[in-house]
């Protein structure tokens, strides 16, 4: 084989590739809207529930001691998913900019076709440019996994308080409590999602 033959050869291995890390973006997008939206689903059925024994009081005490841990647990796995979700997508996508920086080094010529691929920084920053962002740790906040996260963190909040609560603390003290642990909670996950990114912030 010489060189233009395995020059084509290589060229069209690329394009097969990068197809494949398209499809393979397409599919953790698709993933992460459907478990997000299952996770969000029964938040908005255990709601609903809610306002079915409210009437009664007798019945919320072991209603909520059924549905917030199984939401709790639920979104914390959802999370976890979402943020593998979220490097797998990272992953693709800096994969196919060296792609297209090496479309750009042998075939544009003096055009600016896959420049961003090239610009400086290196992969990290040509990968957030890709998306159109800029790195920094507020764009984590955008993220799915995240969007869950804060859900997971109210939940945790609102479970804290109401043990407290029933523990005999009075309604402020308790409030407080609650939210400082959902802050926590929050932040906790923040870090994870913080470490979890390939893209460097």
């Amino acid at each position: 084989m010489d060189d233009k033959e395995r020059e084509q050869a290589l060229l069209t291995a690329l394009t097969t590739e990068h197809f494949v890390l398209q499809t393979s973006r397409s599919a953790t997008v698709t993933e992460s809207v459907g478990r997000a939206t299952i996770f969000l689903s029964l938040l908005s059925a255990a709601l609903i529930g809610l306002g079915f024994v409210s009437g009664n009081d007798a019945l919320i005490p072991p209603y909520l001691g059924a549905v917030l841990p199984t939401l709790v647990i639920t979104g914390l796995l959802t999370f976890l998913r979402l943020v593998q979700n979220m490097v797998e997508n990272e992953v693709d996508l800096e994969r196919m900019q060296r792609i297209r920086a090496y479309y750009h080094e042998r075939f544009a010529g003096g055009h600016d076709f896959f420049l961003d691929a090239v610009s400086g920084g290196g992969a990290a920053r040509a990968t957030w440019a890709a998306v159109g962002n800029r790195p920094g740790r507020a764009q984590l906040l955008l993220t799915t996994a995240l969007l869950v996260g804060a859900v997971n963190a109210l939940l945790a909040g609102l479970g804290v308080t109401l043990l407290t609560g029933l523990a005999g603390l009075s309604t402020g003290p308790a409030i407080g409590v609650g939210a400082a642990v959902a802050l926590l909670a929050f932040a906790a996950q923040f870090g994870h999602v913080e470490r979890s990114s390939t893209a460097q912030v």
